[in-house]
């Protein structure tokens, strides 16, 4: 099966070395919305595409994590489905958040994508190799991102990142044609 998806080369090659990736969750792999119950429980909407490219990037040996000022059932829940074990949640100072991330990996900055929409995302998105944040993000993350998804968050746009990875790293057409058969 030939892939339809395409990148531009200097995307595919800024996201090679990519070994780790923080994303944020509300207004990344939510819409952003904050929905209560009438008893304070948080609810949240996560798409299943998402879920799938994070599968993806683990099967192709990449590591999603997750920093997120917000903390909640629904989210730990979440991410706990989706394998997802490298995780720092209600937190606002997320830079040392992704650093013991990174240090319990190994790895350093130059290993590290990020997806954020909002202020409190910008030091990782500074100091990420690769920027990337979904359409509807601030002005002031847009302009620092090197990928802004066309898929909107909470709609795809972490799948989207996800499958730009897998393109770069070199796995994305073996997992289609497996996937197809």
């Amino acid at each position: 099966m030939r892939p339809v998806l395409t990148f531009p080369p200097a995307l595919l090659l800024r996201a090679q070395a990519v070994r780790v990736v923080f994303f944020d969750v509300d207004g990344v792999f939510t819409d952003g919305g904050l929905y209560f119950s009438e008893t304070g429980e948080t609810l949240k909407r996560f798409h299943t595409l998402d879920g799938h490219g994070v599968k993806l990037l683990q099967r192709a040996g990449i590591t999603p994590a997750v920093v997120s000022g917000r903390d909640s059932a629904a989210l730990r829940l979440r991410l706990s489905a989706l394998g997802v074990v490298h995780a720092r949640l209600g937190t606002e100072d997320k830079a040392p958040a992704a650093g013991s991330i990174l240090a319990e990996l190994g790895l350093d900055w130059s290993a590290a994508a990020a997806m954020g929409d909002d202020w409190p995302d910008l030091p990782l998105l500074r100091r990420a190799a690769f920027a990337a944040a979904p359409p509807s993000a601030h002005a002031e993350v847009l302009a620092l991102a090197h990928h802004v998804t066309e898929r909107q968050a909470g709609a795809g746009a972490v799948r989207e990142f996800c499958d730009l990875l897998l393109v770069a790293s070199g796995v994305y057409v073996h997992e289609l044609e497996a996937a197809a058969r």
